[in-house]
């Protein structure tokens, strides 16, 4: 029973990943895709016989790339708000499909060694905090990374105060409390090389991820 339930998930999940290629090129589309896969999953494993399970898994491809179109739809909104409104190129906005990444690099946010956000940096959060005003139905997370450099435990804590000044910006500016987590991670997730300066500036960064709520 498990294997036949699992065999018809996975095949459900193959049809609705194939019908999802043809508009992998848009956000909307990435996430309706990866919303009928879900719910064409989710009604697979539910119903007494396989009939019902087929019908089920039918009914969650549709609910669930419904859904996925509305989120992916909002996404495209909010990011086209936040590069329209953000005047600094060193900010990289990232849309995965089912969130908006913002990356920002150590340097433009914080002088060395420091928690303190550049007065400089404040104008763009204070933007970003107006977007997510705008857009309320969502979580943030505020994650601060670091390089290898020094000590780990000392790069650990420096990370999650730099994460805890970016939120408080955020808060001040308007950003209820109840929506916002902070994270440090220290130097456990680097995206470049710390064999090399460039590198390590790379990974001298706060990353502000902003997840839609579930419906």
């Amino acid at each position: 029973m498990i294997r036949a339930k699992t065999t018809l998930a996975a095949g459900l999940v193959s049809v609705m990943a194939l019908g999802a290629c043809e508009q992998v090129n848009t956000t909307t589309g990435r996430s309706a895709g990866t919303g009928a896969a879900l719910g064409a999953v989710v009604g697979a494993i539910t119903g007494d016989n396989a009939e019902e399970r087929r019908q089920n898994a039918l009914k969650g491809a549709v609910l669930g790339a419904a859904a996925g179109g509305v989120v992916g739809s909002i996404l495209e909104q909010q990011e086209r708000a936040l590069r329209r409104d953000l005047n600094n190129d060193d900010i990289m906005i990232t849309n995965t499909g089912d969130r908006l990444i913002l990356t920002l690099p150590q340097s433009i946010v914080f002088p060395t060694d420091s928690t303190t956000v550049r007065a400089d940096l404040v104008s763009d959060l204070n933007v970003l905090a107006n977007n997510l005003r705008s857009y309320p139905n969502s979580s943030v997370q505020v994650v601060g990374h670091t390089d290898n450099t020094g000590d780990a435990a000392y790069n650990q804590d420096l990370s999650e105060r730099r994460a805890t000044a970016v939120a408080n910006v955020l808060m001040r500016s308007g950003v209820a409390p109840n929506r916002i987590r902070t994270y440090g991670r220290g130097e456990s997730q680097p995206v470049a090389t710390n064999l090399t300066a460039e590198g390590r500036q790379q990974n001298r960064r706060v990353e502000i991820v902003i997840v839609p709520n579930a419906a």
